[in-house]
């Protein structure tokens, strides 16, 4: 054997040809950075046994056709036909796990009134590890269909059905951060749906990072435990300090909900005579591992302290239109302030379990904000300039932005980044030439596609969900 250098990545040789687990051929889409997005055409990715991609070939490159001749003999080349595509796999940074069972109902009333309406009484319905059981083994299976081979979890503040959920996402073959939720805030929370105490919630949650972190262990895609305060008006300071510890301790990822609506925003101003953010990080709960939801409400400021302090941001822009009061301003985000920014479907909160329709949102919202929703005032102070993003940073939020703001390799079509793939088919889509440029093919795509068309799911280097077989879902 030798080892040289191929596409920059190190890779055992035999002879002259790469030792993959297998090959794909076919033409992909991938985020170069925030605004572009290369178009990998007809190129073969290696795909090692780790489930890494080990090398990208374009049809350029010396061994290229060597290599579809070796694995095609070997069968352990895939050939993806005309009109199919590869796209990285989705990465949903806000999803509410246990509201999977309410998706789509009462969107129409304000934020504080769902919840305690709806939401907390479903919530507090998974004590039972059963009910529990089938909501998210469901939940899962259609975040897969929909081309999401990794998502940041809410659960509840039940400990057990939070792990099975954990456990669900292991044994489906998704990438899943999961996260225990903590209410603990007697005043703040219903007595039917809180944590009983301060400390059965710290140590309940340090209990559920141990075990998730041990299950991780088994797990070939990655499970992750979360550091999950609900959001501040949930928590007291006693809890808010010790997740914070809790996080520092084993050096884990943190989520919450981070001036998401005109209610949460001036309730913690109120309470704490600042802002979301700066309250956060005063709990040691804004780090390079934490991930905020929403933020329609973040001022300069607070996105100085995201910047320096690396915390990236859930853009939900389906839940925002409904419960989010303002739409949160992505294009300075990520282009003024540099602030790590990804995509969230925040089921129940937006109703949609796809990231393309979150995409598309987000192009909308944007829009909207730059160009101003009140007919009555005049052009020139109607929007906000410079506020609209493109279909390609939209495409990112819902890749590579996810990724990065993750940190891990997740998001792109890249050497040493996971196989996470989609694979989709374009064939019902409005394409009556074969000379359509791709870039345009690529924009029909994410605006056109639906769940049907998505034919293969990949996480890890595992088929995980297959569009050809009866089962409509492949054990890994």
């Amino acid at each position: 054997m030798r080892i040289i250098i191929y596409n920059d990545a190190c890779i055992v040789m035999r002879g002259a040809f790469i030792l993959f687990k297998f090959v794909v051929k076919g033409t992909a889409f991938s985020s170069i950075d925030s605004k572009n997005v290369k178009v990998l055409e007809n190129s073969l990715f290696g795909i090692t046994e780790t489930g890494k991609i080990g090398a990208i070939i374009s049809p350029e490159e010396k061994n290229y056709e060597a290599i579809i001749q070796e694995y095609s003999e070997k069968n352990k080349l895939q050939e993806l036909p005309q009109g199919q595509y590869i796209l990285p796999g989705f990465i949903d940074l806000h999803v509410h796990a246990p509201q999977w069972a309410q998706a789509g109902t009462a969107l129409d009333l304000p934020l504080y009134e769902w919840l305690n309406t709806y939401t907390f009484p479903l919530e507090a319905k998974f004590s039972d590890e059963h009910f529990a059981e089938n909501v998210y083994s469901d939940l899962v299976s259609q975040l897969i269909k929909n081309g999401t081979t990794t998502a940041l979890y809410f659960a509840t503040v039940h400990r057990q059905s939070s792990l099975r959920l954990a456990e669900i996402c292991s044994e489906k073959g998704q990438r899943g951060l999961v996260g225990k939720v903590v209410m603990d805030d007697q005043e703040q929370n219903p007595d039917y749906y809180r944590d009983a105490t301060t400390d059965e919630a710290l140590a309940e949650t340090e209990l559920f990072i141990q075990e998730v972190l041990k299950l991780n262990k088994e797990t070939p895609q990655g499970v992750y435990p979360v550091v999950t305060p609900r959001f501040i008006p949930s928590c007291t300071d006693d809890s808010l300090k010790g997740l914070g510890a809790l996080a520092a301790k084993y050096d884990v990822h943190i989520q919450s909900h981070c001036s998401e609506s005109d209610w949460a925003h001036e309730f913690v101003q109120e309470r704490f005579g600042k802002n979301d953010a700066f309250a956060l990080n005063d709990f040691g709960l804004l780090t390079e591992k934490a991930i905020m939801a929403h933020c329609g409400f973040l001022s300069d400021e607070d996105m100085e302290l995201f910047a320096e302090k690396g915390t990236a941001v859930a853009h939900c822009p389906i839940s925002n239109a409904y419960f989010g009061n303002a739409v949160t301003p992505i294009a300075k985000l990520l282009n003024e302030y540099q602030v790590e920014t990804g995509l969230g479907s925040d089921i129940s909160g937006g109703f949609s379990p796809s990231l393309f329709d979150n995409i598309r949102q987000a192009v909308i919202s944007s829009r909207m904000l730059a160009d101003g929703v009140d007919k009555d005032c005049c052009s020139e102070k109607r929007g906000i300039s410079g506020s609209s993003i493109t279909l390609n940073e939209a495409f990112y939020l819902a890749t590579a932005g996810g990724g990065e703001s993750l940190s891990l390799p997740i998001g792109k079509l890249a050497v040493d980044y996971a196989w996470d793939v989609q694979i989709v088919d374009s064939k019902k889509l409005p394409i009556f030439s074969e000379s359509e440029p791709l870039m345009e093919i690529f924009q029909k795509i994410l605006y056109l596609l639906r769940p049907e068309d998505i034919t293969e799911v990949w996480v890890q280097g595992r088929k995980v969900h297959d569009n050809n077989t009866k089962e409509q879902e492949v054990q890994v």
